[in-house]
């Protein structure tokens, strides 16, 4: 009775080694499996890393898109008669025929653009759901072979400011002059948006463009420049700007609304900030309503790196301060990025 009470824990035991053994051995292979994927990663990562320091800058690991374009759709139906939204909602309003032609012409003047420098590119589409952005992107994609455009997406947080349902022409003047008095980006609109609130919109959409960027959704071969193309509205386009630049509700006041299917062009400067100064002329920049300090700023961007700090430039920080205590305390002197 003893010696098969023996035999039996001594099978056990066995047992016991056993699958400790196959455990740890099972271990040991899913260590070296995991060791083989992270160095085929890092050997990838080192290839595609020599790639882009060939003149693509990086956002976080992310391939960055050579041009940011800015364009508002061509001459509507409600920009040649504002009586069209009395009988017609917004979204429906449709292109005239100069409208169309405006586009197809902005279609050629973009892809002379993007093409302009020479080697691979593509282009990708945002459009507003309006009526009169999806058709002035379809004539522009009129100008660009299918292999050079890698997709196009409709995104309602671009679309127009809302400006209520039905508009009744003599309604809309009153309720213009009111807007006037109170304020271009915190007027809202009855039963409609106010610029403030556009602009919580955009920045989502610009959250989300960003990851799209960062997770590569949008550029598959890294040798390609990538050019985005944002077919939106004039008060949506001035927005995405004082979104991006930082800039103020007062500077953002003072902006002009974009011509029918103008464009603006924020292109990525040597050191990875956008820049419109890169493309644009100083000239153009005034007239678009920027003050000579936000033009010296976008001169700057066109050559700062990443994340530097533009001690000129006063609405970062002295447009919010009289002064500051006289005092020897010198920390965070060293700590100069934004």
């Amino acid at each position: 009775m003893r010696r098969r009470q023996n035999t039996g824990e001594k099978s056990k035991t066995t047992r016991q080694e056993a699958n400790e053994r196959s455990a740890d051995s099972h271990a040991k292979s899913s260590t070296r499996r995991r060791d083989r994927r992270r160095r085929r990663r890092r050997k990838e990562g080192r290839r595609r890393g020599g790639r882009r320091k060939m003149g693509h800058p990086q956002q976080h690991g992310a391939l960055l898109p050579k041009r940011i374009i800015l364009l508002r759709h061509g001459e509507s139906e409600g920009n040649l008669s504002p009586s069209a939204y009395a009988t017609t909602p917004d979204h429906k309003i449709p292109l005239t025929p100069v409208g169309a032609a405006q586009a197809r012409a902005a279609g050629d003047r973009l892809r002379a653009l993007v093409a302009g420098g020479g080697g691979e590119w593509r282009v990708y589409f945002y459009a507003s759901p309006y009526e009169r952005t999806r058709s002035t992107l379809r004539e522009i994609g009129r100008s660009f072979g299918r292999g050079r455009v890698i997709g196009a997406r409709e995104e309602c947080r671009i679309r127009e400011q809302d400006f209520g349902n039905f508009q009744v022409v003599e309604r809309m003047k009153v309720v213009k002059e009111t807007r006037e008095r109170f304020g271009r980006f915190f007027y809202r609109f009855p039963e409609g948006e106010s610029a403030a609130d556009v602009f919580d919109r955009v920045s989502s959409f610009m959250e989300s463009l960003w990851r799209d960027i960062d997770m590569n959704r949008l550029h598959t071969n890294p040798s390609h420049d990538l050019n985005l193309i944002i077919v939106s509205h004039g008060l949506t386009s001035r927005v995405f700007l004082m979104k991006w630049f930082k800039w103020t509700v007062e500077q953002f006041e003072q902006l002009n609304n974009p011509g029918n299917c103008e464009f603006r062009v924020m292109q990525l400067g040597e050191g990875g900030e956008y820049s419109l100064a890169i493309h644009h002329t100083e000239e153009e920049l005034r007239e678009w309503g920027l003050s000579s300090e936000m033009i010296e700023d976008q001169k700057w961007r066109a050559h700062a790196r990443k994340s530097e700090w533009n001690e000129r430039c006063p609405w970062y920080l002295d447009a919010f301060f009289d002064g500051f205590a006289d005092s020897d305390d010198n920390a965070g002197e060293e700590d100069d990025c934004c």
